[in-house]
Order: structure tokens, then sequence, then C-alpha cells
């Protein structure tokens, strides 16, 4: 395969957009895409672990496939979350940085609809949606995908359920002789019906073997811990982590909520983001976040998709998955753009077996980390009591008087001798 965009057929107004953005080779994935969606007529379907450029590996084509002369909408991304399409969104704009009579759009739930109604008044030739959304756009006749000729299902494992009852009425807006695009990381059985029953008769069928987790420089380690000790363990893990960016994984959202607070409370650089946050709230989170305002991300697994931030060094399943898939999309966060990563799995005595199964599945292998000893766990702790101290705004309604007593108490003292005072009672 060519390791060079101009083989694979890219103009180069996008390629001098991808100079800009410092990608200069394609992946596997977008070397096996690209020339398939080019120049092929036929539907592709497309496997490709998270993490692997998906996203340009559908969008250049996309851009030249459609008709720039054309303002109306001639192609429609579906995506599970608002955050993957506001990155996809976002990728696009990058790609069109010299393509200026390219125009796209992303439209999502949980917003109020008139100002993406407001938008979709302007040219669109691309919309990113997801499928809620654009049926709630087509039945309030916002949008008109009549001629658009072009599908991509992105991500299309983590929709599943909503495709099944989207799929229908978007397709029936769309011409019959449409291509269609699937792109996931996992191909259910559930996918399987889709592509039977949505695409053409044999789809081009392309798989990104080289981009397996297994492939990437990621170290994956697990820790055995008692439920009384899993924040200690993770507040010393992250102690050790400092000034790195890593993102947490919890099952639930009570259990994001609950960890984000106590990660708070110990003065961690820390946010979260769950499905039931507004949409404000999320965005504000992960623009925190992307701009390195933040260095800790909690997050459910639907939530944390559309999360391209290739400087995340570590990852922590705080909750082992349920299924293998979310530990690729989970891992595949960190060892973005042939960086190193870490990830590392919390497990409780009855779930270690369970390591064997995720190895054999994945084709990877775990090693065992150090838990911290009750005594780390102890100087931690001492050390997080100490910084919240240090981070703790002074009590402005305190009386000078009791201040100047309180003062009377500590004044012969030197800072040495106040700091070992402190520490002896702390540790007694």
């Amino acid at each position: 395969m060519t390791n060079t965009f101009t083989a694979l057929g890219v103009i180069n107004p996008i390629q001098e957009a991808l100079k800009a953005l410092q990608i200069t080779a394609p992946t596997n994935i977008q070397q096996l895409a690209i020339p398939a969606m080019l120049t092929s007529k036929k539907d592709v379907v497309a496997q490709a672990q998270t993490g692997t450029g998906k996203t340009a590996a559908f969008g250049i084509p996309l851009l030249q496939l459609i008709d720039r002369t054309n303002p109306t909408v001639q192609a429609v991304i579906l995506v599970p979350t608002r955050e993957l399409g506001q990155q996809i969104q976002s990728n696009l704009t990058s790609f069109t940085a010299h393509l200026p009579e390219v125009t796209s759009a992303v439209v999502y739930g949980g917003v109020p609809v008139k100002s993406q109604i407001e938008r979709l008044k302007e040219p669109a030739q691309i919309v990113v949606a997801t499928p809620g959304r654009l049926i709630d756009l087509i039945e309030r006749k916002a949008i008109n995908i009549t001629q658009a000729n072009y599908l991509v299902l992105d991500e299309a494992d983590e929709m599943v359920t909503s495709l099944k009852e989207s799929l229908d009425t978007i397709v029936t807006e769309m011409p019959n002789n449409r291509r269609t695009f699937l792109f996931s990381a996992t191909m259910p059985g559930a996918i399987k019906q889709i592509v039977q029953n949505y695409l053409g008769k044999n789809p081009l069928e392309i798989s990104s073997e080289m981009e397996t987790l297994g492939s990437k420089k990621i170290t994956h380690e697990y820790v055995v811990v008692e439920p009384i000790e899993k924040l200690d363990v993770l507040m010393h893990f992250l102690n050790s982590r400092l000034g790195q960016r890593g993102i947490i994984f919890c099952k639930t959202k009570a259990a994001v909520n609950k960890l984000a607070k106590n990660l708070a409370i110990n003065k961690f650089s820390s946010g979260a983001i769950h499905g039931s946050l507004s949409q404000p709230i999320r965005d504000r989170m992960m623009e925190q976040f992307r701009e390195g305002h933040i260095d800790i991300l909690v997050a459910t697994d639907l939530a944390a998709r559309g999360i391209d931030v290739r400087e995340i060094e570590y990852v922590v399943n705080y909750h082992l998955p349920e299924f293998y898939d979310m530990y690729v999309h989970r891992s595949g966060r960190t060892a973005r753009a042939g960086a190193s990563g870490y990830a590392l799995t919390v497990l409780q005595q009855e779930e270690v077996h369970e390591i064997a199964e995720f190895e054999h599945e994945l084709g990877i292998s775990f090693s065992a980390f150090a838990k911290a000893t009750p005594q780390q766990i102890e100087e931690n702790n001492t050390v997080l009591w100490a910084k919240k101290i240090f981070k703790t705004k002074p009590n402005r309604d305190i009386s000078p008087e009791l201040k100047e007593k309180v003062q009377a108490v500590f004044h012969h003292l030197t800072k040495e001798e106040l700091i070992d005072k402190l520490l002896a009672e702390k540790l007694a």
C-alpha cells in the first residue's frame, strides 16, 4: 500500500490542509478506505479501531465526491454522540481550509433546535447529525436530504439501537441510488443485519488489521483492590501522574459523579462528562480538557466518544468494561497518532479471572500493577491533605479577635516546627 496522500488521489487543497495539521502520511484505514470510496461505485463496510484516523478516511473522499458547485445537502454523516459530531465537524472544517466553497454543519439533540434550524437555512453540503435530531429536523421540514447521495454511519456499533429505530425514516428521505459507508470498530450481529438491510449487494469490505489494539504501543496493567481501598489506590496512582492528561472510565453516570466529586474534594485537576449533563456543561468540560485546563476527565463510555485529544497519556478503567470492544474504545483514547500509551484496569478479586479472557480475545498482554502499600497510601493521603490546606481559600468571616488568639498560640513556632506538629496531629 502507498504511504502518500497523492497516490491515494487526494487533491492538493486537502493535502495542504493536512500538512498544516501535521498529517503527512495516511494511516492503514485511510489507505484502504479513501481509494475504495473514490474509485468504486459500491457501498463500503469498514472495520477499524478508534484512534486510527477514521474521520479522515471517510471525510476526505466525501469532500471530493460532492459537487462543490451545488449548495444543497449531498452527504449525511450519522454519529452516536454530540461530542463525536462536533469533533467530526471540526475536522471537516480543518480539511477544507483551502476549499472555501465547501460547507458543512453539525446538528444534535440536547440543545434548542432553533439555532440549528437557522444554521440550515444557509448552505451545508455535508451534515453531521445524531439520528434523533436529524429526524426531528426532517419532520419540521428544516432540512432536505432528498438529494443526499452519500450516507456515512460512523461508530455504528455504538448506535445500533438508535439506528434500528431511525434508519428507515432517514433512508426513505434519501435517493435510492445513494452510496452508504459504514464504519465500526466491531461487527456484532446487529451491525451485520444493518449491512444486509440498508447497504447494496456485495459492498466492499475493508478491515484495518494493522491498526488493532495489540499493535498499538499501549502498556496494559491491572491492579486488584478491596472495595474500601479502591479510591485511595486510584488517588495514589493519579498523584504519580501529575501533569499528565488521562481519562477515567466508570460504568454509570452515578459512579462518574461520585468519583469526580471525590477527586475535586482532593484538589485534583479534574472534570466529569456523561449524557445527563446539559450540553453547555459538556461543551465547557470538553473544551477545558482539550485546552489542557484540566488534566483528568471522568467519563462514561458513550460520553467519551468524540474525544480526539492526542496527548492523553493514560486511561483508567475504574470499572471493568462489560464487553471487549468497550475496552478497545477506552484504551484507544491513548496512544494516538503513533504515541505510546498506558491503560490501568482496577479489579476486585472476583474479576481477576476475566483478564485472561480479555487477553485472548483482544490479542494483548496484561501485567500486574504494583499496588500501593498501606504506608504509601497513608503518605499519599497526607500529601493530599496538605494540598487541600494549601488550596483552601481564607475565611474572611473569621473575626480578627479569634484570628489574634490563634496566632498567639503559634506565633513562637518556626514554619518547620508548625509543619512537624501538623503532621504529628494528622498522623496520630
